[in-house]
């Protein structure tokens, strides 16, 4: 199937396109044939192959139920693939120490974790954890680490509050901050700008843009995820039904046969991207 669309914001989110990177040879990031099935019956995920080079944001969209979440704990080594590997820079993920994955792939999930009553700049802290021994307290390098981290996100400010006190996208940028204090090769992200309001999804998905890492991303809006990504994987009932630059797979077409629902599919008129106007 062919596949070539347009997306975009609604007209109350008019923005320049980001610039588009360009991703250094190779992929970092291979999920090679994967497959996945909870109980060894129900298959949930089947023949997934995917390269994400290194400063490339590839966004997943998919109906619910489609496998994006399955697909993206796969790939961060919270559930084992049924069959396939994950590979980091050629090594295979699931072959390798828990720690060695943890100092090499950060990850942000909707919900936001227990705080325990910590303060901002221990939560960004905690994203050292993998590159210290049980005992090892915070030196200097760690404590620039976190205060470089904050202030890329525009944090600082904020440093001695507490976390819990923060709102929604603040949260999510300290973070953000955490996974850079990680020092990652691979950046995850399971709908990052869920439950956000537009300034902060803009915000934090610039800010994830520029970071140059290889980024895999779940979408739910299809519109964001048009504007932001370098390329797109369509998942359709646990497999790959189309891969490419958002132009070329966000289709009226496809956005039919996928989500069952119909669309106007046309180009944003300021940033130049495809924008999707679901007809009801």
């Amino acid at each position: 199937m062919s596949v070539s669309i347009r997306l975009g914001w609604p007209s109350s989110l008019l923005v320049p396109a980001p610039s588009r990177r360009t991703a250094a040879p190779g992929p970092r990031l291979h999920i090679r044939d994967l497959a996945w099935s909870p109980d060894g019956q129900r298959t949930l995920l089947d023949a997934i192959d995917l390269e994400i080079g290194d400063g490339e944001l590839l966004g997943l969209i998919g109906p619910n139920g489609s496998g994006k979440t399955s697909l993206l704990r796969c790939a961060y080594r919270f559930q084992r693939p049924s069959a396939g590997c994950v590979e980091l820079d050629g090594e295979a993920l699931w072959q390798r120490p828990p720690r060695w994955s943890a100092q090499r792939v950060a990850v942000l999930l909707q919900e936001f974790p227990q705080d325990f009553g910590l303060r901002v700049h221990e939560v960004a802290a905690m994203g050292r954890t993998p590159h210290k021994g049980l005992f090892d307290g915070d030196d200097a390098d760690d404590q620039r680490l976190v205060s470089e981290a904050l202030a890329r996100v525009g944090l600082s400010a904020l440093a001695q509050q507490p976390f819990a006190s923060l709102s929604g996208g603040e949260k999510q940028r300290v973070l953000l901050a955490r996974a850079l204090v990680q020092q990652p090769q691979v950046l995850i992200l399971d709908e990052p700008t869920n439950h956000l309001d537009p300034r902060y999804q803009l915000e934090l998905l610039g800010q994830i843009r520029a970071l140059g890492l290889a980024t895999l991303a779940s979408f739910h809006d299809l519109n964001l995820a048009a504007a932001f990504c370098d390329r797109l994987c369509v998942l359709d009932q646990g497999r790959l039904v189309a891969v490419g630059r958002p132009a070329e797979v966000l289709t009226a077409e496809l956005l039919q046969q996928v989500f069952g629902v119909r669309a106007l599919v046309d180009t944003h008129p300021l940033a130049g991207h495809p924008r999707i106007t679901w007809i009801v």
